[in-house]
C-alpha cells in the first residue's frame, strides 16, 4: 500500500479564481494539467517518487480529461514514451530520479533529442544531489550539454515553478527540442501557493484521436538524417531556444543598490543564497537583496546578452553553481571574454569545489567573496562575526552534548523482512567463511552498514547479479548476489538473470520479494499482484524465472532465519552447477502496518477482539552478551540497566516500537543464544473466555510461585 494522496489530489481540480495551497510536487502536477498534457509516465525515485503516487490517486481526473498515465517499467521505458511527441503535436511529460534515472534512459533520450519533437516533451527530474542524497554525486547538466536538451532549474517559488512548466512546453515546441526541468528535494516538499488556471484538455488524446499515423523519414535516427538533425540542433533549435528564453524572460533579475557587485545563481539555489545574504544584513525577510542577483531558471542554454548585460559595469560577480565541473562558471567567463568585459568572476575559488550548497556553505562562500571584492559601504571586518553567529546554534548543540551531533545513517525499518536474510548470512559465514556479496540498489543496500557490513559492491539498480560475473570465477567459493523485487523487474531479469543463464554462471542469487518498490514509498510493481488501476497482473517472480530457464529455485519466508540458513548453505555447497535462486519472501513491514492499522482501529472502535503479538526479554535470563543485537540490528531491540544489583552489564530490552515480527527470537534460536526471548499476546476487547483463561493462568502462576517460595 503506497502512501495515499486521495485528499490532496482534490486541489488538482481547482480553476480560475482559486488559489492552490500545497506541496511542490502537487503544484508541478497541477501545472502539467493546466498545460494540456496528453500523457504522463515515469518511474519512482527520490525526491519525486510521490509524483507517481499523486498521479495514481488522480486517475479519475486524468480519465475525465483523457490524459494517459502509465507507471513505466523503467526510466528507459518512460523516456521512450516521449516518442509520441516526435511526430504528433502531443504534449507529454515523464518523471524519474536523476542522475541514475537519466543514465538508464540515456539511449531513448539521445535518440529523442536527435530526432527532435513537434509536441512539447518535458522530463521532470528529481535532482538528488548533495550530502543528503541517496545516489552518486553527479549532475544532470552534463547530460543536457552532450545531448542538446534544454535544462531548467526553477527558483523554489510555487508561482514561478508553475509558470516555468507551462513555458517549458512552449520552449520545447518552439525549438523542437525536449526540455529537462530539475527539482531538488527542498523544492519538491516545499509548501506554498499560487493562483490557479483551468485545467486544459489535451488537443490529442484517447478522447480526441489522431486521424491517421504520420511518417517523416527526416525524423528517423539513421544516417543521413542524423547529420541534418545534428546540424539543426546548432543552426535552428539553439537560436530558437535562446530567443524564446530572452523574449519571455524565463531568467529573473533582482536589482540591488550595491551595483558594483553581482551574484549569478542557479534558480534552484536562489532561496539558499538569499538566506545566506540575510545573515549579513544584505537581504531582508521578504528576499529583497542589496546585491543584484541573476537567477538562472534556465541553466542551458545561456542567453549571452543576459549574462553580459548583467555583468557590465560590475567589478566582481559571484557564480553560485553547485557541483563539479563548473560548467556555468566556465561558460560565463567565455561569454565575458568574447564581449571584451573585464568583470572578475568568482566561484569555486571561494565556494567548495563539490558538495551541496546549503545555506551555511553559501554563508562562508559569500563572506569570502565580499572580502575579496571589498565593496564600498560594507564592513568586511565583521564578516567572521556574522558567520560565527549564524553557526552558533550548531556549536551550542555540540557543547550541550559534550561532543558533535552523532551521525544517523539510514537503516532498515523496525520489523523489515529483509533484515533476517542478512542475519542468516552473517550466521552462515561463521560456519563456512566469508562470502563475496554483490549488493544492489534498494532497502537491502543498508546491509552494508552496521551491524551487518554485508555487501562488497553496489553497481546499479537490478545489477547485483551482473556485477558478480567477473569476480565469481576468481573466488574459491560461490558468490551471493542480492536483488530486490523492484530491481528484478526494472533491470535484473534481463541484465542479470538472463545473462547468468546464457553464460552458465555458477552462483547464488537472493531476490528480496517484499511486494512493493519499498525504498521509494511502496509503489506497485508487477509482482505486487495488481497495478495502479487495481487490475490483477497475474505476474510473479517465480513464473518469470522459470520461464527463462531457472531450474534451481527455492522460496523461503524471510523471518524463518534457520530455514534461510539451511537453504543458503545448500545453495552454496551443492555440487549441482548453474544459477541457484532463492526468493526471500515476506511483505514489507511498513506497508503491512499501513494496511492493517485502519482495520485494527475500526475493530477497536466497534468493540471487537484484537490480538497483537509482542516480544520481550526475560530480565533474569539475559546474560548481557548482546549477540542478539549484533545479529539482528532491529531498532526496537536496545539495552537498559540491569535490574540485578550484582551484575553491571546492561541487558537487552525490546521497546514499544516492536511490531511482533519475531526476528529477535528467530535469531536467538538459529544462533543458539540464551533463551531469554519470550512472545506475548496482547488482547484488546477480550472475550469472556480470554478473561476466564487469564484469571486461571494468574492463579496457577501465583500458586507455583508460592510453592517455590515455601520449598526454599
Amino acid at each position: 500500500m503506497e502512501r495515499s494522496f486521495a485528499r490532496e489530489v482534490k486541489s488538482l481540480r481547482l480553476g480560475n479564481g482559486d488559489v492552490f495551497h500545497g506541496e511542490g510536487i502537487l503544484a508541478i502536477t497541477k501545472a502539467l494539467l493546466q498545460s494540456g498534457v496528453s500523457y504522463v509516465g515515469g518511474y519512482q525515485g527520490a525526491p519525486v517518487s510521490h509524483m507517481m503516487d499523486v498521479l495514481a490517486d488522480a486517475r479519475d481526473l486524468l480519465d475525465e480529461m483523457g490524459v494517459h498515465f502509465e507507471a513505466s517499467a523503467s526510466e528507459a521505458a518512460a523516456a521512450a514514451m516521449l516518442g509520441a511527441s516526435i511526430n504528433y503535436p502531443m504534449r507529454g511529460a515523464v518523471v524519474w530520479k536523476s542522475t541514475v534515472g537519466t543514465n538508464v534512459a540515456s539511449d531513448a533520450l539521445s535518440n529523442l533529442a536527435s530526432a527532435g519533437v513537434v509536441g512539447g516533451a518535458l522530463i521532470i527530474l528529481g535532482e538528488d544531489y548533495g550530502e543528503g542524497a541517496s545516489i552518486i554525486q553527479e549532475r544532470t547538466h552534463a547530460f543536457a550539454l552532450k545531448s542538446t536538451i534544454w535544462l531548467l532549474d526553477p527558483r523554489p517559488h510555487h508561482a514561478t515553478m508553475v509558470n516555468l512548466v507551462e513555458k517549458a512546453f512552449e520552449l520545447s515546441e518552439v525549438s523542437n527540442t525536449p526540455v529537462m526541468v530539475e527539482y531538488r528535494i527542498r523544492t519538491c516538499h516545499m509548501h506554498g501557493r499560487f493562483p490557479c488556471k483551468d485545467n486544459q484538455r489535451p488537443t490529442l488524446s484517447r478522447k480526441a484521436l489522431l486521424e491517421e499515423p504520420a511518417f517523416d523519414q527526416e525524423r528517423i535516427t539513421l544516417p543521413p538524417s542524423t547529420y541534418s538533425q545534428e546540424k539543426a540542433k546548432v543552426e535552428k533549435r539553439l537560436p530558437a531556444a535562446i530567443e524564446f528564453i530572452r523574449e519571455h524572460q524565463l531568467n529573473e533579475v533582482f536589482d540591488g543598490d550595491l551595483t558594483e557587485l553581482g551574484i549569478i545563481c542557479q534558480g534552484g539555489l536562489y532561496n539558499s543564497t538569499i538566506q545566506a545574504l540575510q545573515h549579513y544584513g544584505l537581504a531582508d525577510t521578504f528576499g529583497k537583496s542589496r546585491i543584484p542577483i541573476l537567477a538562472l531558471n534556465v541553466t542551458y542554454p545561456l542567453v549571452p546578452e543576459e549574462v553580459t548585460g548583467f555583468c557590465a559595469g560590475k567589478r566582481a560577480v559571484l557564480m553560485v553553481e553547485e557541483g563539479n565541473p563548473d560548467y556555468l562558471e566556465q561558460a560565463v567567463n567565455v561569454l565575458l571574454r568574447k564581449a571584451d568585459l573585464n568583470t572578475r568572476i568568482h566561484g569555486k575559488d571561494v565556494l567548495p569545489q563539490a558538495g551541496e550548497y546549503i545555506a551555511e556553505v553559501l554563508l562562508k562562500g559569500i563572506g569570502r567573496f565580499l572580502e575579496k571584492a571589498s565593496p564600498a559601504g560594507i564592513d568586511t571586518g565583521g564578516l567572521n562575526d556574522s558567520i560565527e553567529s549564524a553557526i552558533h546554534a550548531k556549536t551550542r548543540a555540540g557543547e550541550l552534548l559534550a561532543g558533535p551531533v552523532p551521525k544517523r545513517p539510514p537503516g532498515f525499518c523496525t520489523g523489515c523482512p529483509e533484515r533476517p536474510v542478512f542475519s542468516a548470512i552473517k550466521l552462515l559465514e561463521k560456519e563456512i567463511g566469508k562470502v563475496h556479496i554483490a549488493a544492489d540498489i534498494g532497502c537491502h543496500t543498508f546491509s552494508t552498514l552496521p551491524p551487518f557490513h554485508i555487501g562488497n559492491t553496489v553497481l546499479g539498480y537490478g545489477l547485483g547479479l551482473a556485477s558478480s560475473a567477473a569476480v565469481s570465477p576468481a573466488l574459491p567459493s560461490r558468490t551471493v548476489s542480492i536483488m530486490g523485487d523492484g530491481g528484478f523487474w526494472h533491470n535484473g531479469l534481463t541484465s542479470g538473470v538472463s545473462g547468468a543463464l546464457f553464460n552458465k554462471a555458477d552462483s547464488v542469487l537472493v531476490i528480496m520479494d517484499n511486494g512493493y518498490s519499498s525504498a521509494t514509498g511502496q509503489q506497485y510493481i508487477p509482482s505486487t499482484g495488481v497495478n495502479y488501476q487495481a487490475q490483477p497482473t497475474g505476474m510473479t517472480i517465480a513464473s518469470a524465472l522459470k520461464g527463462i530457464g531457472v531450474r534451481w529455485l527455492k522460496t523461503v519466508e524471510t523471518y524463518r532465519v534457520g530455514k534461510m540458513m539451511r537453504t543458503l548453505r545448500r545453495a552454496l555447497t551443492t555440487t549441482k552447477p548453474g544459477l541457484k535462486v532463492i526468493i526471500a519472501q515476506s511483505e514489507c513491514q511498513l506497508a503491512r502496518q499501513r494496511r492493517i492499522k485502519p482495520t485494527v482501529r475500526k475493530k477497536l472502535a466497534d468493540g471487537k477482539r484484537v490480538v497483537r503479538t509482542r516480544y520481550g526479554v526475560d530480565e533474569t535470563t539475559c546474560t548481557g552478551d548482546h549477540s542478539c543485537i549484533r545479529l539482528s540490528g532491529c531498532p526496537s531491540l536496545t539495552i537498559k540497566p540491569n535490574p540485578d544489583l550484582l551484575r553491571i552489564d546492561p541487558i537487552a530490552h525490546v521497546d514499544n516500537n516492536c511490531v511482533g515480527c519475531g526476528l529477535c527470537g528467530e535469531v536467538a534460536d538459529a544462533a543458539v543464544l540464551c533463551p531469554s526471548f519470550y512472545r506475548a499476546r496482547i488482547i484488546q476487547n477480550p472475550s469472556r473466555w480470554d478473561i476466564w483463561l487469564d484469571r486461571l493462568r494468574r492463579r496457577v502462576v501465583f500458586n507455583t510461585d508460592a510453592t517455590s517460595s515455601g520449598s526454599e
